[in-house]
């Protein structure tokens, strides 16, 4: 089966998922804040599963029990924590002539690298397994939620129209679908099976480093159990959709 109208279809629907940035305007300051760190739990638990459960499992069938795979994870790992290096340093050295606001073109601008990333090893697990790709696509989609309702509230924060900053998000998302035909572009002379584990090292490094920093260290024991139980719940979304589609048998 050809993955390609798999990728086009999943890649939209992620870029669609960036219209959920318009549900801030629905919520009160306060409303947001208690949701958004329950989702962002979730999200890490999302895509630590997703990686744990799926794509290291595939990497290794279809990879061989050797050192490549984790040498990919390894790499996978690396090259998210080198893009956040690069883009810290880069608004870190911003000069004042680009001072403005450049917090929402920063955002704008990982959101969009990490779309494509995320893309290509998304594309990548369609192309070795369907059911393989549905669950890659559904931790990343969970996590896609409330880093776009973050996102959003930046954008409007640092003074962009409500319209303006909902286009943009929806262009930024757009390059998830990018990344999913370059990695089917690429599968027509290349062995893509080293996504597999590249994503992996990209959901590990997303989930353990950037999210779960964010929802630890609660001074009270009640929220820290509340991000504990999300954090859980996230790994067991990932789990039991490992059950309903067990990718390979």
């Amino acid at each position: 089966m050809d993955p390609l109208p798999a990728i086009v279809l999943f890649g939209l629907a992620m870029s669609v998922i960036a219209l959920v940035g318009s549900a801030t305007l629905l919520l009160s300051e306060a409303a947001l804040e208690r949701l958004l760190l329950p989702l962002v739990a979730v999200a890490a638990g999302s895509l630590v599963g997703g990686a744990l459960f799926h794509l290291l499992p595939g990497a290794v069938e279809h990879m061989g029990a050797g050192l490549a795979p984790w040498a990919w994870v390894a790499g996978g790992f690396l090259s998210f924590f080198a893009l956040e290096q690069l883009l810290h340093w880069h608004h870190c050295h911003r000069g004042p002539a680009a001072a403005h606001r450049p917090v929402t073109y920063l955002v704008l601008v990982a959101d969009g690298f990490h779309n494509l990333l995320g893309g290509l090893a998304v594309g990548g697990a369609f192309l070795v397994d369907f059911r393989l790709g549905l669950s890659a696509w559904t931790a990343a989609a969970v996590h896609e939620v409330p880093q776009e309702l973050g996102d959003f509230g930046v954008l409007v924060h640092g003074g962009w129209r409500k319209g303006r900053a909902l286009f943009w998000n929806l262009v930024s998302g757009l390059t998830f679908l990018v990344g999913g035909l370059a990695a089917w572009a690429g599968s027509q002379s290349l062995d893509m099976t080293f996504l597999l584990p590249l994503a992996a090292g990209n959901f590990l490094y997303v989930g353990a480093v950037d999210l779960v920093p964010e929802v630890k260290g609660s001074e009270s024991l009640r929220t820290a159990a509340l991000h504990f139980a999300c954090f859980a719940l996230g790994l067991g979304l990932l789990l039991a959709l490992h059950a309903v589609l067990p990718e390979g048998r």
